[in-house]
């Protein structure tokens, strides 16, 4: 769904055989991953070797991250074309089919394959798809993925890949079923193959900057879309259609979006898991109710382990203010700042090095994703991303809550499950079929620290 800051694109919302089929062809044997290198490669670029067979697409979730996340899969690699679609609303769906039949000429084969309602996603996982997409908003991505692994899919699915620790741990679950199956699983942490990024991460991991001790994450931004309330909407699908603005739709900003850098970060801590977070956040502007319950603003520090290591974040979603969206990582020896163009500098300030190029990353993920598994060693980034998940979401605890909150607490001990129309603390059920047969569900109430409580 939407994860672009102001200074980025910005998408509108969404949304057993036998014998050697297409399908066992291409997802390969084993799950032992492609290094970091494959991204800087470009291997994904290359041609598709004549007589391999045509890898099928399904897209779940067509609002403009999905309608981008298919245009950018079928630019990726040769021999990829979109199969199915599916989408809980059907003007999101025929909107996004419009776009895409116009646009990727052959690759668009979706014929009749358009799917609506709360099944949507299995009817795509069932239409004979080898590789589904995953964009909706990230409340259903735990759900739908594992249906997807389950059923012996590769996988691109958005970040963030839950929105609490229940659904991280889902997210791990599918991806240890998807090593045993020999599938590929990658994120929309695009970063993650983005040159300049993966060259930069390289040389400090070589020690271009000595120990890395500390990182400094920001997604400051000013605001994003709003629909208004329509006639014909019930309370749950108004939710649905603002889920920005709603913890257990989108996990809240600090999850939906600023997970990026924090995934950076992690990423420069060698993806240690942290130790704890800690910190404030609250709203200021986005006070009214048509922006849903959630903060306008976060400030926080995340524990790594050893003496004094730590990660400060900040994001916000303010008009009016500062702009800033960037990742700087603190070395013992220098100093990195992250970007399409990643810098870094000793401790006078003289430039070390230098890291750019590369392919559009948002085309490069896929790219390496389907380079992957035709190779036989798919990529599996399920929990890499799970873990820099839940990091997002007990910083976004922290400041809902006042409190410290706990990493492996928050893993393997709470009983955090969002779902709709539940007071803060109660969060335990999830979205449940009466929730849809009795969609007038309220808005939960703004989080209180002191006296909210991450159950």
């Amino acid at each position: 769904m939407t994860d672009r800051p102001t200074t980025e694109p910005t998408p509108a919302d969404t949304e057993p055989a036998t014998g050697t089929t297409r399908r066992t062809f291409i997802k390969g044997t084993t799950a032992a991953g492609i290094t970091a290198a494959l991204a800087s490669t470009g291997i994904g670029s290359s041609a598709y070797a004549q007589g391999e067979d045509t890898v099928r697409v399904g897209l779940v979730g067509c609002g403009g991250r999905g309608t981008g996340a298919a245009h950018n899969a079928i630019a990726a690699s040769s021999g990829v074309v979109l199969h199915a679609m599916g989408d809980l609303y059907g003007d999101r769906l025929n909107g996004s089919a419009n776009n895409l039949q116009q646009n990727l000429g052959e690759g668009f084969q979706v014929g009749n394959r358009k799917f609506t309602g709360w099944d949507a996603y299995q009817q795509v996982i069932n239409a004979d798809v080898d590789l589904c997409i995953f964009a909706t908003p990230p409340y259903f991505r735990p759900q739908m993925v594992k249906a997807a692994v389950d059923a012996g899919k590769h996988v691109f699915f958005e970040k963030p890949v839950a929105v609490d620790p229940a659904g991280c741990r889902t997210i791990m679950e599918a991806g240890d079923i998807a090593t045993e199956k020999g599938l590929g699983m990658v994120c929309g942490t695009q970063r993650r193959h983005q040159k300049g990024y993966v060259d930069a991460m390289a040389a400090i991991h070589d020690g271009a900057i000595g120990e890395v001790i500390g990182a400094q994450v920001f997604w400051n931004q000013g605001g994003l879309w709003n629909r208004g309330r329509q006639p014909d909407w019930s309370n749950l699908d108004w939710q649905l259609r603002n889920w920005l603005y709603f913890t257990w739709l989108s996990g809240d900003h600090i999850v939906e979006q600023h997970v990026h850098n924090i995934d950076v970060a992690l990423w420069a801590f060698q993806d240690q898991a942290p130790q704890k977070a800690y910190g404030n956040g609250g709203r200021q502007q986005r006070t009214g109710e048509e922006w849903g319950h959630g903060n306008d603003h976060f400030s926080l520090q995340i524990m790594m382990p050893g003496f004094g290591r730590m990660i400060n974040s900040h994001c916000r979603q303010i008009p009016g203010c500062d702009n800033y969206v960037g990742e700087e990582i603190i070395g013992t020896n220098g100093y990195a700042r992250m970007g399409g163009t990643s810098t870094l500098v000793d401790l006078d300030g003289e430039r070390v090095a230098q890291f750019s190029g590369g392919r559009d990353p948002y085309v490069q993920e896929h790219a390496d994703l389907v380079a992957s598994f035709r190779a036989g060693e798919p990529l599996n980034e399920a929990h890499r991303i799970a873990q820099t998940t839940l990091t997002a979401i007990i910083a976004r605890e922290a400041a809902y809550s006042g409190k410290n909150i706990d990493y492996n607490w928050a893993l393997n001990d709470s009983t955090l499950k969002l779902g709709p129309g539940e007071a803060p603390g109660c969060y335990t059920s999830g979205l449940t079929q009466d929730h849809i047969d009795n969609p007038d569900v309220a808005t939960p109430p703004v989080y209180i620290p002191g006296a909210y409580q991450m159950p």
